[in-house]
Formats: C-alpha cells, structure tokens, sequence
C-alpha cells in the first residue's frame, strides 16, 4: 500500500498514541477523585468496566482510520475481468444459405453474434474473419462495437469451405503476423507466444471441403499458443438442400468435426439448431477471466470504518448513558 501523504500516517501514530495517553490520565484522575469521595470502581465488575471504556476505544480506533484515510492510501490489487480479444469468425460459404435455420443460416449467425456483441465489456477486443476457400479479416480486432457490427452485417454467402484457413485467419490477426501450418506433417508447431486471453469462435455447419485433418492441425496450433476455439454448430443433422449455380446441392451440419476442433483447444461446442438456441449463445460462452493489477485508492474504506466506529461509540454511550459524553 502507497500513500499520498505519507506525513498524515505519522500523525496518525502520534496523535492515536498522544489520545490514548490523555485518555489513560483523564481516567487515573477520575479514579483518583471517585476514591477520595470514597466510591470504589470495583464494585461494578467487568461488565461496568466495558461500558465505561467501549465507547472510547472506538472513538480513540477511528482516529487512525480518519487519518490514514485523509493521507490517500492506494494499493495495486488483481482485479478478475473478462478481457482479451475475441475473433469472430463466419462461414460464408454456399451451404450458409440453407434455410433449416431460419431466415438461413447465414443470417442466424449474424444475429447471434450481433447480440454476443452487444453482452461483451468494453475489456473485450472483438475481430471479425470471414472464410469460404479461403480466409479474409474484415475488422481488426477493436473495442469499437459498432464497427464490429457493420462488419458482421456485409456478410454475404459464396464459395466452399476451408475451416484450416479460417483458424489461421484469426490467429493471424491474434498474434500480429501471418501464420502457416508447416510444410511437412510431423513438423514443430512454430511458438508463436502464448495468448491465453485470446478466444476464437468459430460459426458453422462444419462441412468442411478439404482435408479434416488440416482443420484439426490448425486447432492444435491455436491450443499451442494458449488460444481456446470455441465452435457454433449452424444448421441441423439432417440437413437441407441449398440451389448452387443452378444445381441442388444437399447440405447438413457436422456436429463431429466442430466437436473436434473445439476440443484440441479445450473449447466447447455449442450446437444451435434453430433461433432460439442461436439467441442464447451470447449465455453458453464463457470467455477468459484475467486478473490485471489495478491501482485503486482507499480513501473510502478507511473513512467508511471510522464512521462506523464513531456510530457505534455514539450509539452506544446514548443507550447506556442517555447522551454522548
């Protein structure tokens, strides 16, 4: 613990110190006096004995706290938040057209993340990455919620799937620089730091156009690096049909895989199969906890005590004595 005026804390030990001895003499004299009229202080036994000091031993106890209130204490305490950056990431590929979420799947995506949006403190970052074949960042991580929201309002479906290229998308604008999975399969992971106050989520149907196991390699990257992958499962297991250039194409939600890459990271899934699951999403997904130190002063404890004390003191010589004295 700091303080403003370190002085005050000085006259605060000298000044309790100076109270108690001038209280410790008023009450040798008034002993002196009361024996000399011949009252002895004996007779009323201990329970005399509190109710003649009580009230004064909490007075004399708030006058440091007055003091030491007045020389501005401050202490640097962790203060839990939920803090960091979020990536939002969309599929924007054909299949998010499908109609077995209503409107389409597509638009019950954006309005689950505007609403998340909306719950988040202003702690938070929030980006947003958007991937068919490939991955493209559209808002750079930012506190500004309304920038946020109008990039997630532009979304518009085309193209296939790439689930790999939307992980290393938003890790990307995580850890500030391109990220690649390596060339050969039983390569090191590259370090790319730890970001354990960073979340990816991911909002899908999971049908993923090229290699499963290249997603999960990109999952096991972010977990590498602290990041957690928390996925939304857009659509239903028994699927749709959805008009691509002119040909119908069947399209259903793969819980597994999502399933899958959320758990390399210790993530969770969260299935949304229709809009009322997709309203409570914001609810489902915890994001991290951080303690960050924080200066904060004290000034109100310490007074708030004292007047404490001096209430009880009062209140207390008023029910035993009538008055304050």
């Amino acid at each position: 613990m700091t303080v403003q005026y370190p002085f005050l804390i000085a006259l605060a030990v000298v000044g309790t110190g100076v109270a108690v001895l001038a209280y410790l003499r008023v009450q040798r004299r008034r002993a002196e006096a009361l024996r000399g009229a011949g009252i002895g202080l004996t007779a009323a036994g201990g329970r005399g004995s509190v109710r003649r000091h009580l009230p004064y031993v909490l007075f004399l106890a708030a006058l440091p706290m007055l003091l030491t209130g007045l020389a501005r204490p401050h202490a640097e305490l962790p203060v839990p938040r939920v803090s960091g950056t979020v990536m939002l990431v969309f599929d924007v590929s054909n299949s998010m057209a499908a109609t077995d979420v209503e409107p389409t799947r597509l638009a019950a995506a954006q309005a689950a993340a505007a609403s998340f949006v909306d719950q988040q403190p202003s702690t938070v970052d929030i980006g947003v990455v958007i991937f068919g074949q490939g991955g493209l960042l559209t808002q750079t991580p930012t506190p500004d919620r309304a920038a946020v929201k109008n990039a997630i309002s532009r979304l518009s479906t085309s193209g296939s799937t790439s689930l790999r290229q939307a992980i290393l998308t938003a890790l990307s604008a995580i850890v500030g620089k391109p990220v690649e999975l390596p060339a050969q399969e039983d390569a090191a992971l590259p370090d790319l730091g730890y970001w354990g106050s960073a979340t990816i989520i991911v909002f899908s149907d999971g049908q993923e156009t090229e290699s499963p196991e290249q997603a999960l390699a990109a999952a096991a990257m972010a977990g590498a690096a602290g990041v957690r992958l928390e996925t939304v499962g857009i659509g239903t297991p028994t699927g749709t049909t959805v008009e691509v250039e002119g040909f119908q194409v069947a399209t259903a939600l793969d819980e597994q895989l999502l399933t899958d890459l959320s758990a390399v990271t210790g993530g969770t899934y969260h299935p949304a199969r229709d809009a009322a699951a997709l309203d409570d999403i914001h609810r489902s997904i915890d994001l991290r906890i951080t303690t960050e130190p924080e200066h904060i002063e004290l000034t109100a404890l310490f007074a708030g005590s004292a007047l404490l004390l001096l209430t009880l003191g009062g209140l207390l010589m008023i029910r035993w004595y009538g008055r304050i004295v």
